[in-house]
């Protein structure tokens, strides 16, 4: 242990980062790109991808165009799709964490059980009980990764095939078989439009209908691909024109803009109404809260799915699971030979159930306490050199989270050069500050469609307020181009 600190010495620091998805890659490749070479990743799985490697349901696509969907320092001309399916958004990350190194620096089946802060360094402790020290931590666990699994009485009873949709059993052979699934989120609107075909019978048990837009999916040629490839600022042309058109948009709608709300309600609406010919369905299906109040489904598949002869929508409540199918309030059993439980993640979670002991043995987990909360999204006080990618009351509602994540990982470097130019052995947000930026947040929130639009959603947590970042996403930007460090107690 040096009680002095990486600064003071003239080191290197040694950087844990945890988690070998999105955010840790690219965390990885930035720091380096820094002159941070002392870097380590833990990844609990056996290779790297987050969220890409765990679900690979089918239909799994993303809602992000490609062209931006790619790491800034990594653009990539030769996507199938304008919009990405799962297995090619894996394939990409693969190859940026070869060809960038990264790879050599990660710890494969090595999942952070324990971090615990020891002036001015932390302790972390994996699942093989081995632990060591670094100077600097910084959690890149994303945040829908812990599969939720709905409280339902007889769920283990059940004698068919059953599974979480982030844990897709491919042994299950779906042709011809009676298939249900619980839930009608993005993950279970995709499944539905690419299952449904194959199955014999498909039975949508919904709770709350969803409002979906048109997802404007394209195949792009080779010749296009080709082009971009010999000629990369049109890549850049790309990347920003599709940033720039989200912004524009959907981001503005949702914090306050009313004619781009009005705009995405009406989109929706005319989708359902073009797409569910029968009336009957389409009442079920029609949201009672406004556009983009939820999380937004992009899915041009499912409307078509759900009016198939052999799909059902089921809108009785669930009364329990029984080894032969479903029951419903009703009374009927609905016979199933598959059960898929599309029921999301914990929105909470973040970097937990990782135990994250701070100062004066301070947990994160209670201090959190259901309300997640961070400084900018990235720090909490009581917590030196431990700073979040994706962190909670980011804005994850209406930005790409690559872009957030590159944001973010910028920002941290910024702390390491403050750090390693002033000696400093640590570095913490201040609990004035926080509560600061945190307050403002939740005034602010009551004026974006989160809280106005008159749903329930997981953006909420226990605070009964969303958590997410209330102003327009170019602010966070913008804000996070250099931190003002008298948000921050700067330690020798």
């Amino acid at each position: 242990m040096h009680r002095s600190g990486w600064a003071a010495r003239g080191h290197q620091p040694r950087i844990a980062i945890i988690g070998a998805g999105m955010s840790g890659i690219a965390a990885a490749v930035k720091l380096e790109q820094a002159g941070y070479s002392d870097i380590t990743l833990f990844e609990k799985a056996d290779r790297v991808g987050g969220t890409w490697r765990e679900n690979s349901y089918p239909g799994l696509s993303c809602d992000i165009p490609s062209r931006w969907y790619c790491f800034s320092f990594a653009l990539k001309a030769d996507w199938s799709h304008r919009y990405s399916y799962g297995p090619d958004i894996q394939a990409y990350f693969e190859s940026v964490a070869r060809d960038f190194g990264v790879l050599e620096k990660t710890r494969f089946n090595a999942a952070v059980t324990e971090l615990r802060y020891d002036f001015p360094q932390w302790r972390l402790r994996t699942d093989t009980g081995a632990e060591e020290l670094f100077d600097v931590v910084v959690s890149a666990t994303g945040i829908l990764h812990k599969p939720a699994y709905p409280a339902i009485d007889g769920l283990e009873t059940f004698a068919g095939a059953s599974f979480h949709s982030a844990l897709w059993d491919h042994s299950v052979d779906l042709q011809g078989k009676r298939v249900g699934v619980i839930g009608t989120g993005s993950t279970a609107s995709q499944i539905v439009g690419a299952v449904t075909a194959q199955a014999g019978e498909m039975r949508v048990f919904q709770r709350t209908p969803q409002w979906m837009s048109p997802l404007p999916q394209k195949a792009y040629s080779g010749r296009w691909n080709r082009l971009l490839a010999r000629f990369p600022v049109l890549q850049r042309l790309a990347y920003h024109y599709y940033f720039q058109l989200l912004l524009r948009t959907f981001s503005a709608g949702t914090v306050g803009n009313r004619l781009m709300q009005r705009w995405i309600s009406w989109l929706c609406r005319r989708h359902l109404e073009r797409s569910v010919t029968d009336e009957a369905l389409r009442r079920k299906l029609t949201p009672d809260y406004q556009a983009a109040c939820k999380r937004l489904i992009f899915c041009s598949d499912f409307y078509p799915a759900i009016s198939r002869a052999n799909a059902h929508l089921i809108t009785e409540h669930i009364s329990g699971i029984e080894p032969g199918g479903v029951r419903t309030a009703d009374g009927e059993l609905h016979e199933l030979d598959v059960l898929v439980l599309a029921t999301g993640f914990d929105p909470t979670a973040f970097i937990l159930p990782t135990r994250v002991v701070g100062e004066n043995g301070v947990e994160l987990g209670t201090a959190w306490d259901g309300s997640p909360r961070a400084h900018r999204a990235v720090a909490m006080p009581g917590f030196p050199n431990f700073w979040m990618i994706e962190g909670p009351t980011g804005p994850i509602g209406n930005l790409s989270l690559i872009t957030i994540s590159e944001c973010q990982i910028d920002y941290i470097i910024a702390m390491l050069e403050r750090m390693r130019e002033d000696g400093l052995a640590a570095i913490a947000a201040k609990q004035e500050a926080f509560n600061r930026y945190n307050e403002a947040m939740s005034t602010a929130i009551t004026d974006t469609v989160w809280w106005t639009g008159g749903c329930d959603s997981w953006y909420f947590d226990k605070s009964g307020k969303p958590n997410l970042y209330p102003w327009k996403p170019t602010r966070y930007l913008k804000d996070m181009q250099q931190p003002v460090f008298a948000e921050y107690e700067l330690i020798k």
